[in-house]
């Protein structure tokens, strides 16, 4: 059997920073104009060019803000979303091959194809797929600046571009990355940014306020460029969707920002959400592993990489993936390793980022976030006008048997340390309207 070559992935360290490919490449785009004809959208900008956007219905203004983006971002919104298709290589060549592996590896798509429309409602479907009408419309019109082979796009593209990303902020990719070194890694736990660096989020209360005010305030530390760049946009629409904020490239709402109610924003925890297990595999036949003393089956199925060489000649380079109980497969010189995150199988980030902007009350706020259902990590700040001040240290924490050392390698040769179960949203660290009148974070533990 073929063994997992992996493309040397250990450029996955790299995976989010995308400022040495080109500009530009060959555009393949037709019959997307009249796509625009359905929405009925005005923008606006002000003195500093931040778009605001005005829609009759919630899709009519997602659409534009795809739109405005896109005047000012087009490339790098691009680029998430060939990288969540898994189709970096064709544009970029080799160097950008391990994402499109990856994609692959950890199932995104079949997981976006099973979850698309179990897991999010008609009203987010209609949003994300505007957001990529905008988009589709954009590139009609600008076909000179369109990435081969990339339009239209769907609205599963807008949500792969969510699953693709979000692991990336609890340090998948350093994981990832320590188990392609020559010798098996003695640490594997995401490394944590010092504290002193990090963003802030403040909410004061009306009791600490001179004019008995609510003040907020979001500081949130992200590059000036690339896929996880923040962008100011103001949306609204006539059916109650009306949030000033930031959102990352191929964003279709609002991350942090307020409504004309309450305001809300994050700074990175470091909650333990990836696993590594050591895997017992069969020395007299690699497609099997041993779990609870039965030996398992691996999935194994053929993952073909189209990578572009020069101009537009294409190699399609053929690597295997596996999948194991506990997740998916790296098979190293030094053991064969399967790995397990927060978050596998989800989409819905969107479905809560949706019902936080358009929420009027802490209470409708807060249970978008109880759902947990895609947002896996961060620490949150919340105000509103009725003077409520709130802290979350949110994660979706697995539910481990303390029996077993979580800080390094697992053994993977036992149903004891598969966890598939998540702390209650209640149970996390959090406080509501604390004695002292505010809350502050720094990307700091709340301990």
């Amino acid at each position: 059997m073929k063994r997992v070559g992996l493309l040397a992935i250990l450029a996955l360290v790299g995976l989010a920073m995308w400022t040495f490919w080109p500009e530009s490449a060959w555009p393949e785009v037709a019959g997307l104009d009249a796509v625009g004809d359905d929405y009925d959208v005005t923008i606006l900008r002000d003195t500093w060019g931040v778009p605001h956007i005005f829609g009759v219905t919630d899709p009519d203004a997602a659409y534009g803000l795809a739109y405005a983006h896109a005047e000012d971002d087009f490339l790098t919104i691009q680029q998430s979303l060939l990288a969540a298709r898994g189709d970096l290589a064709t544009v970029y060549g080799r160097d950008a091959a391990p994402n499109d592996y990856l994609v692959d590896l950890v199932k995104l798509w079949e997981t976006v194809d099973r979850e698309y429309e179990r897991s999010l409602s008609p009203e987010v479907r209609d949003v994300v797929e505007a957001y990529a009408d905008g988009l589709n419309h954009y590139a009609a019109l600008h076909h000179e600046d369109a990435l081969v082979g990339l339009f239209p796009v769907a609205g599963e593209d807008i949500v792969a571009a969510s699953v693709h990303k979000s692991p990336l902020f609890f340090g998948l990719d350093g994981v990832l990355g320590s188990l392609f070194g020559d010798e098996r890694p003695a640490e594997l736990r995401a490394s944590a940014l010092e504290t002193r660096h990090g963003s802030n989020v403040m909410a004061v209360g009306p009791a600490r306020t001179p004019n008995d005010s609510t003040l907020f305030l979001s500081n949130s530390h992200q590059p000036w460029t690339g896929p996880v760049a923040w962008y100011e946009a103001h949306v609204h629409s006539e059916e109650g969707w009306d949030a000033v904020g930031a959102l990352f490239p191929s964003m279709p709402v609002i991350a942090v920002g307020h409504n004309r109610h309450l305001a809300w924003s994050f700074t990175v925890n470091h909650p333990d959400l990836i696993d590594v297990y050591l895997l017992d595999v069969d020395p007299d036949d690699p497609d099997r592993y041993r779990v609870d003393g039965e030996w398992l089956e691996f999935e194994t199925w053929e993952v073909p990489i189209e990578v572009r060489l020069a101009g537009r000649l294409r190699w399609t380079v053929r690597e295997t993936a596996q999948w194991s109980i506990y997740g998916p497969v790296i098979a190293r010189p030094h053991g064969t390793y399967a790995i397990r995150y927060a978050g596998t199988g989800q989409v819905g980030v969107y479905e809560q980022f949706f019902a936080m902007n358009k929420a009027t009350t802490f209470s409708e706020w807060r249970a978008a976030l109880a759902t947990q259902d895609g947002l896996a990590s961060f620490n949150v700040g919340y105000a509103d006008a009725d003077g409520t001040v709130y802290y979350l240290y949110n994660a979706q924490l697995p539910v481990r048997d303390p029996a077993y050392d979580w800080s390094g390698l697992l053994p993977g040769d036992t149903r004891r340390t598969l966890w598939t179960d998540y702390v209650p949203f209640g149970d996390l660290p959090q406080v509501l309207n604390p004695p002292s009148g505010y809350i502050v974070n720094a990307n700091s533990s709340p301990f």
